[in-house]
């Protein structure tokens, strides 16, 4: 074992499978409202024989294996499969277009690739493949604990993506999560996973409630309705939802008729939650139920809040939990409270916590704290609030668009002489992502319809402009820089006809 007590996510389900062998352990809930379910014995045997056909494909401790299918079941036997084997698992968007999709994989180079994608530079395998597994032996594996063993894919800063990768062991000691159990996780509970698998909370919280003995119950795709009923049927206990998922489901006919009696802990985090939605929640459900952090795939640091305290510090993401957190200005010197700066954090201990593949570290102290780049300040009680979240990123339905990763495939489109992307405020996202456009001749503007199909090819869909926006000319300093803040700030305070905006409708 790589830590004493870690225990490696393939021994723990060997544990659960010979507990309860014949209990369910994953339901799957198709869009047609159709249902596999998996007991922990026949998802233990799956994953031995899947982990094999991955070493006979040639994957090895310490290589990574890229999963690239939509939520399902042998998404998730995948990524113990991956981890019996040793690997570095790394979950992608099964729709995620070739263009981008390759420019991920030349920075992970991984071993294998396990998708229905063609044209794929690295060995891949197929769906139909995986199916072959039940050729394979089924009994246990010799243990092991990867390390690494998870990465996330982004978008990156300077246009190019990166990866994300958790250097830790990758196991853990049972009944030692802190942050979880104190969000109102435990072990034992029926949990709903709504999101995708390539986002890092559903594939977090999915993962370690298997490993704490919780029944899964994971939707093909979120839907909010079906989300409602899954809720009383299931009686689910733990969900994580975004505040986008949370805003569609608050806007459901008769939901304050419905039964969330079961429900003991729902965790919501990242992107900004809109007073009157937590509001409706805690009115749900009751505020000692509602639970929001802050936090960043990188690991370096968190905060929490439950609702009976969000309703004194109205607005705040918390306190810093297992965390040592400084504001700072932009010389590094502590700021008094009410006060707003950079916000740096860093764990009580030296272990590092993330590593980039494909991009530079982020901005770290002298002593070890780092920044993602949000801004924020803390209140009288040590309640953080956040500013501004990374001033250039868009956090848009709880997904992160980098506008450098956009404005580098627009800026490629002959008609366009520049372009800047911004992140402008959306009912049901939050934010929306703009951009707004030089064009090369003014008088012949692309064509938005050519502009979004054009960029479609290239890019995932919740990247994608939802409006457009011309200018004669982009308002660059003599740097060559744009203050992006500048430029929110402006078509927040206008109404919509003081800019050319052109939507496209279909979006």
């Amino acid at each position: 074992m790589a830590e004493d007590g870690i225990i490696s996510y393939g021994k723990r389900l060997a544990q659960l499978a010979d507990a309860h062998p014949g209990r369910d352990a994953v339901i799957f809930v198709a869009q047609d409202g159709s249902e596999t379910r998996l007991t922990w014995l026949e998802l233990e045997r799956y994953t031995n024989r899947l982990a094999r056909l991955l070493m006979q494909r040639g994957l090895r401790a310490g290589q990574m294996l890229v999963i690239g299918l939509p939520n399902s079941i042998e998404h998730i036997a995948l990524a113990f499969a991956g981890w019996k084997a040793g690997a570095l698992v790394l979950p992608l968007r099964a729709a995620m277009p070739e263009w981008e999709r390759d420019r991920v994989l030349e920075v992970g180079s991984p071993a294998l690739v396990a998708a229905d994608w063609k044209n794929v530079a690295f060995p891949s395998i197929s769906r139909e493949t995986l199916a072959s597994h039940h050729q394979f032996d089924d009994q246990l594996l010799p243990d092991c604990i990867p390390q690494p063993g998870r990465a996330i894919a982004s978008g990156g800063s300077t246009g190019r993506p990166k990866i994300i990768v958790d250097p830790r062991s990758w196991g853990m000691r049972p009944g030692e999560n802190y942050f979880g159990f104190s969000s109102g996780y435990r072990p034992g509970q029926v949990q709903l996973i709504a999101g995708p698998l390539y986002h890092n909370s559903p594939f977090g919280w999915m993962h370690t409630g298997i490993f704490d003995d919780q029944q899964i119950v994971i939707m093909e795709r979120f839907d909010a309705a079906h989300v409602v009923d899954l809720i009383e049927r299931y009686r689910v206990n733990f969900m994580f939802l975004s505040p986008t998922m949370m805003g569609r489901i608050a806007r459901l006919d008769g939901i304050t008729t419905r039964d969330f009696s079961s429900v003991e802990a729902i965790y919501h985090t990242s992107a900004p939650c809109p007073v009157w939605l937590k509001q409706l929640w805690i009115d749900l459900v009751g505020a000692e139920k509602i639970y929001e952090g802050y936090g960043c795939t990188e690991g370096i640091g968190a905060a929490r809040i439950r609702g009976d305290e969000w309703l004194l510090h109205q607005g705040s993401v918390g306190r810093p939990h297992n965390t040592l957190l400084r504001i700072l200005d932009k010389d590094h010197h502590p700021v008094p409270p009410y006060v707003t700066g950079d916000i740096y954090m860093r764990r009580p201990h030296d272990q590092p916590t993330y590593r980039y593949l494909g991009s530079d570290p982020l901005p770290t102290t002298a002593d070890g704290y780092a920044s993602v780049g949000d801004l924020g300040w803390l209140d009288a009680d040590g309640f953080l609030f956040i500013a501004d979240r990374r001033t250039d990123l868009v956090v848009t339905g709880g997904a992160n668009v980098y506008p450098s990763e956009v404005e580098a495939v627009l800026s490629e489109h002959p008609a366009v002489a520049d372009v800047v992307v911004i992140g402008i405020p959306h009912l049901d996202w939050g934010r929306s992502v703009h951009a707004i456009i030089e064009p090369t001749d003014w008088d012949m503007p692309p064509d938005v319809t050519e502009l979004d199909l054009y960029i479609r090819a290239r890019l995932s869909s919740y990247k994608i402009p939802k409006s457009y926006e011309f200018l004669k000319a982009l308002p660059r300093n003599q740097m060559g820089k744009i203050r992006r803040s500048d430029l929110v700030a402006a078509r927040e305070r206008a109404e919509e006809g003081a800019f050319l905006y052109q939507r496209v409708k279909h979006l």
